[in-house]
């Protein structure tokens, strides 16, 4: 097979995040949170409870399969780096795990409306978001070997710009011909496409099959672009594995900026997946939106959040990657304090009229900064991490990133859920975010803007 040019090897990277986006667009934030959030506040209002209280235990419920899986995905993920490492290949294990991907996304079509699968469903979406963070641990080791330093935070914009636009065509495709409307019409007044039943969700259901074919295709030219970038293998089997990340977990207290990276990006990437796994419910849950406009507000999130990647992965090559998380978090902190100063009835304590349609418009232009912020501090801070990557274990150093993402991860839903509960209020319930970034803002005033990768020779000696 004739060698594949690095401008290959880039647009097939690219197109993991093209092929992998919906199961965060379409199944995480936009249609099946969302969906599954109402299926649940129904389920246990049939069970006596109020309407209130009923969204508060959905959310609780959606919360609890977020904390598990973080925990998981969290402790897991710099395990499988080393291992990962040691043997010197990666290509083996994203497919293994896109294997997970799959089966879970693909199972979500049994999630019945009248709620009598709920656990079974929390079970599969865990297991497709375990398969799709662990993959993308590996994807994302693969970044340094696509260009030097000066290049990479474009790259790694310009790679979550791509995915985002995957995610756009995807949402759309599912409001346009799948997703019911309350008539049992999709949005361009047709009924759901081959023949899907509106009286049972089955046009929103398709949702798990959909993403799960939608990954199937497009990420061939992954497969057939980014050839297995090898690393020297580093010892066999588990014990060397665990060894190498000993040595390596040992040597952060002599790395300051990598120890404090570490932790920084442990709590305002923990808020941001908050806000992406909560923001779809909140609609739902605290202003009452249907499926459909939870949807349209997806692809105003989702092009910002493409545009918004594309241009912040310039700034990110003009002015490096630190500054532009800065501004980043503050944007998102004051969203955040956006969200929880308002509902139906008022916005920052002013009352509304009945039936105003400020909330909306204030929530839709949130959506659109969730999205956009989001999307730049996601790829900027890869592009940090980069300059504290191990140039002889990246998919290592890539899974202490994939720890510090997620090794609190269950800590925004967890705090989400006890909030909620105490206050019986799914509005308030979003308020511990803003803390969580505020700590990570804090942090990364120990973070050196050009990383220390440099020291990783030293510190391994």
């Amino acid at each position: 097979m004739g060698e594949v040019s690095q401008r290959k090897r880039i647009w097939g990277w690219y197109f993991f995040d093209w092929a992998s986006q919906p199961f965060h667009t379409l199944l995480l934030t936009f249609v099946f949170g969302p969906y599954f959030a109402g299926v649940a506040a129904e389920y246990y209002m049939t069970s006596g409870l109020g309407e209130e209280v009923a969204d508060a235990r959905a959310q609780s419920l959606w919360s609890l399969c977020l904390t598990v899986t973080g925990l998981i995905i969290g402790f897991g993920a710099p395990i499988m780096g080393a291992l990962a490492d040691t043997a010197g290949r990666r290509l083996p294990w994203i497919i293994g795990f896109s294997v997970l991907y799959v089966t879970g996304a693909f199972s979500l079509w049994w999630t019945f409306p009248d709620g009598s699968t709920i656990w079974w469903m929390l079970m599969a979406f865990g297991i497709g978001f375990i398969g799709a963070e662990y993959a993308l641990v590996f994807v994302n080791s693969q970044l340094p070997s696509l260009g030097n330093q000066a290049e990479v935070g474009e790259i790694s914009g310009s790679g979550f710009a791509f995915g985002y636009l995957g995610g756009i065509v995807s949402l759309v495709i599912m409001l346009l011909f799948f997703m019911e409307l309350p008539n049992g019409k999709t949005l361009i007044g047709a009924d759901p496409a081959f023949g899907l039943d509106a009286s049972t969700n089955e046009g929103t259901r398709i949702v798990g099959p959909f993403t799960a074919l939608w990954f199937l295709i497009f990420i061939l030219p992954y497969l057939l672009w980014t050839r297995d970038t090898r690393t020297p293998p580093q010892g066999k089997g588990v014990g060397d594995a665990l060894r190498l990340l000993t040595n390596t977990v040992k040597s952060l207290r002599r790395r300051l900026s990598l120890s404090a990276y570490l932790g920084s990006s442990m709590f305002y990437r923990d808020a941001l997946n908050g806000l992406y796994g909560f923001g779809g419910t909140y609609a739902r849950l605290v202003l009452n939106w249907e499926l459909v406009s939870i949807g349209v507000f997806g692809i105003i999130a989702a092009i910002s959040a493409a545009a918004f990647s594309w241009v912040g992965g310039k700034f990110d090559k003009r002015f490096g990657p630190r500054p532009v998380i800065i501004v980043s978090i503050w944007v998102l902190i004051a969203v955040c304090v956006t969200i929880v100063s308002m509902d139906r009835q008022q916005i920052f304590g002013i009352p509304l009229e009945e039936g105003s349609g400020v909330p909306d418009i204030v929530f839709f232009v949130c959506g659109a900064l969730i999205g956009g912020m989001g999307g730049v501090l996601q790829a900027s801070s890869r592009s940090l991490m980069v300059r504290h990557t191990d140039p002889k274990a990246p998919t290592e150093s890539f899974g202490l990133y994939g720890l510090s993402g997620r090794a609190t991860a269950f800590m925004a839903p967890a705090l989400i859920g006890v909030v909620t509960a105490l206050s019986g209020s799914a509005r308030i319930g979003v308020a511990p975010l803003i803390a969580l970034f505020l700590i990570g803002l804090f942090l990364l005033r120990w973070v050196e803007a050009e990383g220390d990768s440099e020291t990783w020779t030293v510190s391994s000696n």
